[in-house]
């Protein structure tokens, strides 16, 4: 498959696609928020961008304030049509998380939360899922070796299994299974899915690890351009197996490989029906995008004022066609790709999919 080159019919459904996120940019209803509700983390994965640690200097924001700024923005929005995420850092380092967990049940939101699952148990998983626990996402990055390996633990892989076990009988909670695929991984995934299958996953997202970070300094972390364009040839390929659901995560237009390893075409929703709540207030729009990106802060905004008069700079995107985007045939579809790889200083494209993938074909002719 040549990544660049588009057949008549996808750019149809694309330029379809681009009228409707024209206008989900101009409606931007609000419908998921990221509470990073803890800078504190029990792992030191290698290709962290947010230098997380079990004694963070940043302390856990009170549930309290995180509720006032929720208050404010249910004049804008149906909570039962806006899910909460808690992530972190890791969130089940909070003592708190039921009692948090109650309280967005009581006022009608559908909660969810991003774990490394080293730990959940049985009896914190029954409390969570008793609180109004609904989704959960769970990191597994390769087989023992590779997992432990890149997040710092020689007993992460085995704790990321237990849990995985536990939610697997556990009919009320939706739950999915993250990998990020690097080069130290990318060997183990086809037997990762099927040990994924083996363990009744039925949703399977795949990552690549932006530059950012840890992760911008550590070769192995980055998949040269030849086995990046092979990621997306199994994923592709692997869709066909009906046992599980394998998809690419949201970020980066993949050119002809659009529609054909995730469920949609790509759009970046930061900004546009995404909103976040950092450790020290800041609000953004999703946890990996921060400085000049920032939009205001809880302790001295309104979060639903904010929300509805100011993120124009991810609504409209016209300000990113600098530099390689500039000349780029595909950026009405682009629109400069993800808001989290682009330099949170300068604005400019840390990374551009496509190109990495006509590096691959280049690679491997």
């Amino acid at each position: 498959m040549t990544a660049s080159k588009l057949s008549f019919r996808k750019k149809i459904a694309l330029n379809l696609f681009r009228q409707y996120k024209l206008n989900e940019s101009k409606l931007h209803q609000l419908n998921y928020i990221l509470w990073e509700c803890t800078l504190r983390c029990n792992l030191n994965c290698i290709h962290c961008d947010s230098d997380c640690k079990k004694n963070s200097t940043v302390k856990d924001m009170p549930k309290e304030d995180f509720f006032t700024a929720i208050n404010q923005i249910k004049t804008i929005v149906n909570p039962n049509k806006t899910m909460i995420v808690l992530t972190g850092g890791e969130p089940l380092l909070r003592n708190d998380l039921e009692s948090i967990g109650f309280e967005l049940y009581k006022n009608g939101f559908p909660w969810g939360m991003v774990t490394n699952g080293f730990l959940l148990n049985k009896e914190r998983l029954e409390n969570l899922t008793n609180s109004g626990l609904r989704s959960l996402t769970i990191s597994l990055d390769g087989l023992e070796d590779s997992h432990n390996w890149l997040r710092g633990s020689k007993e992460s892989f085995k704790k990321v299994i237990r849990s995985i076990e536990l939610l697997k009988n556990n009919v009320e909670i939706i739950y999915d299974v993250v990998t990020c695929v690097n080069q130290n991984n990318f060997k183990d995934l086809e037997n990762l899915k099927s040990l994924l299958i083996d363990k009744g996953v039925k949703d399977w997202r795949i990552f690549t690890i932006f530059p950012i970070g840890r992760a911008k300094e550590n070769i192995e972390l980055q998949l040269d351009s030849s086995h990046f364009k092979k990621l997306f040839d199994f994923i592709k390929e692997s869709r066909k197996d009906k046992r599980i659901k394998i998809s690419y995560g949201c970020e980066g237009f993949l050119g002809s490989y659009e529609g054909e390893v995730r469920e949609n075409f790509f759009i970046c929703r930061a900004g546009i029906n995404i909103a976040s709540i950092l450790a020290n207030g800041s609000i953004s729009a999703c946890p990996n995008i921060r400085d000049n990106f920032i939009q205001g802060n809880i302790y001295k905004d309104n979060f639903a004022e904010i929300w509805e008069n100011k993120y124009e700079i991810f609504r409209n995107r016209n300000w990113a066609k600098t530099g390689i985007c500039k000349e780029c045939n595909f950026f009405r579809y682009c629109e400069g790709n993800g808001m989290h790889l682009r330099d949170e200083k300068t604005g400019d494209l840390l990374f551009c999919h496509l190109k990495r993938l006509e590096e691959g074909e280049n690679a491997t002719n």
